[in-house]
């Protein structure tokens, strides 16, 4: 009689609302479909590097659907090919530590890992594949820009947390008769911006794929105000580029996998508005309030499909893959294509054009 599998799922990179829906669906398919056993490893890869982990039950998985968060926590700096570790004299140096966490994957007898993350987090899976361990990949990013997905799970929620936004900071707006500006995530890709903008009746939206100057947008501003609404909103994308310069504001974090980070356009777009216009401007950085919280009903749905598709890979060795949403269907793709240039909205997009017809200004060049 062969012994039931042992399936291991860890999940990396930043957290994301959906993440405990995704590792309930997995235990749950796993434990009651193909009697399996489920280890969860915690944070990330540095719990597999480090031997930390435990099972994961129908009981203690029970009830934490609707939590935001990951109850097996994460980490973005955790790469196991260059990992952090502090000397005696507290000094950082890079090692490299595969083996170890090749050791503990065997040692624990993981027939195969689902990993939960982004284009990073993929990248760590793709390597560990050639290590031997067979892997079954779950994509997730609040920035919606994983290659070979039209969605992942998270963006709905966070375009939500903006839209809220946009909708509170509106009323004190025009109670004051200001401007707003809201810098939202996304990295380079601007799809939390424009969607998260639209819902919101954002007036202008700044993104990293559309050059703009501060023509459009001044005269935006000043047009609403002389035709009597005296309030402006703006929803500008951390990775929007200065006008001219075609630059981003980086900020480095040299303990992270990825040590280079974007922030601080909004507080740039709001000082050279008032310079411009004269009307004063105020900015909001809505930073981790769009990866935290429970997730919306479609990001549930969709983890919910994406870890039962993913057991199912996983229990039934049809691995190297990373399940994905085509359309309105959850299929799988070679785990390799999520490997390719993150996804960022065409110059030609509909959406863009939609936009442009509903007044919102891009700042077009």
């Amino acid at each position: 009689m062969n012994q039931p599998a042992c399936i291991g799922i860890l999940t990396g990179g930043g957290d994301c609302p959906g993440l405990n829906a995704v590792i309930r669906s997995v235990v749950q398919t796993a434990v009651r479909h193909y009697g399996a056993r489920v280890l969860g490893i915690e944070d990330g890869f540095e719990g597999l590097v480090e031997g930390r982990m435990r099972e994961l039950t129908l009981s203690n998985t029970e009830g934490i659907l609707p939590d935001g968060g990951t109850i097996l926590g994460t980490s973005n700096k955790g790469d196991p090919w260059h990992y952090h570790q502090t000397q005696a004299d507290g000094s950082v140096v890079l090692v490299n530590c595969a083996d170890r966490m090749l050791a503990n994957a065997r040692a624990w007898g993981l027939d195969c890992l689902i990993v939960v993350g982004g284009d990073g987090t993929m990248q760590l899976a793709g390597k560990f594949a050639e290590m031997g361990i067979p892997i079954v990949g779950v994509p997730k990013t609040i920035d919606n820009d994983l290659a070979a997905t039209d969605q992942t799970f998270g963006f709905d929620t966070a375009t939500a947390a903006v839209c809220e936004a946009l909708d509170k900071l509106a009323t004190t707006a025009s109670s004051h008769h200001r401007v707003m500006v809201v810098e939202v995530m996304g990295r380079s890709a601007g799809w939390i911006a424009l969607w998260g903008g639209l819902a919101g009746a954002a007036d202008v939206i700044l993104l990293p794929e559309v050059d703009w100057d501060w023509a459009p947008v001044c005269d935006k501003v000043k047009a609403r105000h002389e035709e009597g609404m005296r309030y402006s909103l703006l929803c500008v994308a951390e990775g929007a580029k200065l006008p001219g310069k075609g630059e981003q504001i980086l900020i480095r974090d040299e303990r992270l996998t990825d040590p280079v980070r974007l922030g601080g356009i909004g507080s740039v777009v709001a000082r050279e508005i008032e310079a411009r216009t004269g009307l004063e401007a105020r900015v909001t950085v809505l930073g981790h309030l769009q990866r935290g919280g429970s997730p919306t009903s479609f990001d549930r749905v969709l983890s919910i499909r994406f870890g039962t598709l993913a057991a199912a890979c996983a229990c039934t060795g049809k691995t190297g893959v990373m399940v994905s949403l085509k359309g309105a269907e959850v299929v799988t793709v070679p785990i390799t294509d999520a490997l390719a240039p993150r996804k960022v909205i065409p110059v030609d997009h509909p959406v863009l054009q939609m936009a442009r017809q509903l007044g919102v200004c891009l700042g077009d060049i």
